[in-house]
């Protein structure tokens, strides 16, 4: 098979590539994807993901693993990423997070033209539908829809209520350009009556309502193998479907969107990056890289848990379940129910000191007790909330597991590999108990869990945080975008040194954002559309 394009990756930042791309009919486009469709209940139903995220059955989910982490006392962290067209935005919470307009700034003195915040700002814009339609900063028509949450619990009201007791800014936008505050996160879920409290990922906003186009064609179930290279330029791509091995030729471009791990991994297997990556694998070399699979940063995460006697919230148990079952009903009804939530309700973005230029942790307060991802489950009903260092120092990286594609890469996030970290997390954590002790927010608690308690000492908080913190999802920087000697991509997305082939994805990002990373995923692939087009033009 030949195409113009060839996109490896369905995720977000493949969807929406793959979407803006084929709106010419002059050009050709096929997209390989590994998962199946992303359209089952189990990725519109929000609630659902607590089906998805725990690795029982791979349900939509690559649950990958890092290798065991020294500041984690060798423990192994969890990584789930989405394996389904929308990617991890078909088992996220479905928070629209953009970050700070400090933390795109910096992009561009890091090397990045071209990738400020108002450079990136139209492209934000572009792509969403907001519920309270356009204005200066958002869009009012964009293929993503996102929404107020349909159905947020007291309990998470009762958050932002205590924040504001301590007096933290009450924020009802966290979009636009300065987050600092407390409040409620918008959701990427729809808000037309049609599919009114469904998820609204990538694949769903832009690339189901398009596949019948007949100039893309969109392959699942199809595991990308290698890159194909005549010299120096990228001509297509082999990948395996259903136990034999294809390839498909790429007259223009090739373009990889499969994430912080997978990217990074591909071009390994391909050939590109440190010979000492490759060459003991027995992959001969196509071209020597240093900063593929480096520069991996991610957001460590620290979760406070509660038990409560109030019932409207997730839980476990005969109530919960008919509970759950009437809500289930409701949502079926009109999209309006606890069915529809994030989870993650209540929002913060605090500086741990009054010198910070942005805020410097994040919070997700959840209507449910949270215990290593959704794998330990505790009867009855809960709340927690996560605390993560929103820009940390700790560099990992992602190499070669095997020559095997079909094996996973290895992760190493190197978690807590500067002290800086721990020293951050512990502040925050002691800042969010502070909140969560707070009126009227206090009043729902019964009992804490996980040891903590009064009169903890930074060496106890230090202990906890090893114990048990990981990931919350937002790996990036594995292909870093620059023009030093560790980039990956240029700022036009081109891999250095190559032609013909580029990166979007969170890779390309050179500095992991303050927040969440799928909607500035989808600016990214946005932004590469136009480029892409403004080249073929050209």
């Amino acid at each position: 098979m030949e195409f113009d394009y060839v996109i490896v990756g369905g995720g977000s930042g493949g969807a929406t590539l793959a979407a803006r791309l084929s709106e010419d009919p002059e050009v050709s486009v096929c997209l390989l994807e590994a998962g199946g469709a992303g359209k089952s209940i189990f990725v519109r139903a929000p609630m659902a993901v607590v089906a998805m995220l725990p690795n029982y059955v791979r349900l939509n989910n690559w649950c990958f693993e890092t290798v065991p982490q020294k500041g984690l006392n060798g423990r192994k962290g969890y990584q789930p990423r989405g394996k389904a067209l929308g990617g991890s935005s078909a088992i996220n919470a479905m928070l629209y997070v953009r970050g700070h307009a400090g933390d795109y700034d910096e992009w561009v003195d890091l090397g990045c033209t071209g990738w400020g915040w108002q450079d990136v700002l139209p492209y934000f814009q572009k792509s969403e539908n907001n519920e309270h339609g356009g204005d200066e900063v958002h869009g009012g028509d964009g293929p993503l829809q996102v929404s107020d949450q349909k159905a947020p619990r007291p309990i998470s009201r009762a958050f932002v209520e205590a924040g504001a007791q301590l007096q933290h800014r009450v924020v009802e936008d966290f979009n636009r350009g300065d987050n600092e505050g407390i409040g409620l996160y918008q959701v990427t879920q729809f808000h037309d009556p049609a599919k009114n409290g469904e998820r609204c990922s990538a694949a769903a906003a832009y690339l189901h309502p398009v596949m019948e186009r007949p100039n893309l064609t969109v392959l699942t179930g199809a595991h990308a193998e290698r890159i194909l290279f005549d010299g120096k330029r990228a001509t297509g791509v082999s990948y395996r479907q259903k136990r034999q091995s294809h390839k498909v030729s790429a007259n223009r471009e090739v373009v990889l969107c499969g994430g912080a791990f997978n990217s990074p991994q591909l071009l390994q297997l391909s050939g590109v990056g440190r010979a000492e990556d490759i060459t003991p694998h027995g992959i001969d070399m196509v071209h020597e890289l240093p900063g593929v699979g480096q520069n991996l940063q991610d957001h460590l995460d620290f979760t406070l848990a509660y038990k409560t006697k109030d019932t409207d919230n997730v839980g476990i148990g005969l109530r919960a379940s008919w509970h759950a079952l009437k809500e289930m009903l409701r949502w079926r009804k009109d999209g309006n129910s606890m069915v529809a939530t994030p989870f993650a309700e209540g929002a913060a973005f605090l500086k741990t000191s009054p010198t910070e230029e942005r805020p410097d942790i994040q919070l997700h307060f959840v209507i449910s007790i949270v215990d290593d991802h959704a794998r330990k489950l505790h009867l009855g009903h809960g709340y927690s909330c996560h605390i993560c260092a929103l820009r940390p120092y700790s560099r990992g990286s992602v190499g070669l597991s095997s020559a095997d594609p079909m094996a996973p890469p290895r992760i190493d996030p190197a978690y807590l590999s500067d002290q800086r970290d721990l020293d951050l997390m512990i502040k925050g954590a002691k800042m969010t108990r502070d909140i969560m002790k707070t009126e009227p927010l206090k009043s729902y608690e019964s009992k804490e869990l996980f040891g903590i308690s009064d009169g903890m000492s930074d060496a106890d908080w230090a202990a906890k945080i090893r114990e048990r913190a990981d990931t919350i999802y937002h790996p990036v920087g594995t292909c870093k975008m620059g023009v030093d000697d560790m980039a990956v991509v240029d700022p036009e997305l081109r891999v250095h040194g190559l032609e013909a082939l580029r990166v979007v994805d969170a890779s390309v990002m050179p500095r992991l954002i303050g927040g969440n990373t799928n909607a500035p995923t989808i600016m990214i692939a946005e932004k590469a559309a136009d480029m892409m087009k403004s080249a073929r033009s050209a």
